[in-house]
């Protein structure tokens, strides 16, 4: 039989404990065996749970000030207590896989989770959505490919401004018309200069048109 001094020892202890956590399930249990007992601590200590089995009295005096008096109605019966500072939807699942696994053993009395007492049902939703690090796995993941996308298009940004300068080169209709408007410039002087050089030809030939005139005239003189 404890004494005393030893049951204030577990009320200080089971005081702490739940005023250090975050979050507290309360279940019943009937014809356990060792087996199963060691199967669902073992299963709590994985989540990063602690697991107690506690007097009524004792657990109504250790919740007292705390969010967890809101569960004193079930204090009743066998009760066992697991808790947990850290995330609550681990410590969900593995109370509500085993208690689904395990009905026939054990019981969901209620729990608190984050301040709020909640029954089977919700503690069953609250078991089904992701854990704090499936969250976290599932952002990152995202922040990744982002990051990926991000890189993609930075890079291909200089890639598609060299297309874009190579085509402007290929394809810009002045650097076209500045070929042909050079290539006119170097025809205009070829066309005008032709003129210059025909011109002593045309002089030329006036001595020759002009030959049967002077002889003409002594002819008409003879025939006088």
């Amino acid at each position: 039989m404890k004494t005393r001094e030893r049951k204030q020892q577990d009320l200080d202890a089971l005081t702490a404990s739940l005023q250090n956590s975050t979050s507290a399930m309360i279940v019943s249990f009937n014809n356990l065996t060792v087996a199963k007992d060691v199967e669902f601590r073992n299963r709590l200590r994985e989540a990063g749970a602690e697991y107690r089995v506690v007097k009524n009295t004792l657990a109504r005096i250790a919740v007292k000030g705390t969010d967890y008096e809101q569960a004193t109605e079930s204090f009743k019966g066998v009760t066992a207590i697991a808790w947990t500072d850290g995330d609550p939807v681990v410590l969900s699942k593995a109370v509500s896989k085993f208690m689904k696994d395990n009905a026939d053993h054990y019981t969901f009395k209620s729990g608190v989770v984050d301040g709020k007492l909640v029954d089977l049902q919700q503690l069953t939703t609250i078991a089904s959505l992701p854990s704090k690090e499936e969250l976290i796995s599932k952002l990152l993941y995202v922040l990744n490919a982002q990051a990926q996308r991000i890189v993609t298009v930075i890079n291909a940004v200089p890639r598609d401004l060299a297309v874009v300068i190579k085509q402007i080169g290929e394809k810009d209709p002045a650097s076209r018309g500045g070929g042909t408007a050079t290539a006119k410039a170097e025809d205009a002087p070829t066309a005008e200069a032709a003129p210059a050089e025909e011109a002593p030809a045309a002089e030329a030939s006036e001595p020759a048109s002009d030959a049967p005139a002077a002889e003409a005239t002594p002819a008409e003189g003879s025939a006088e």
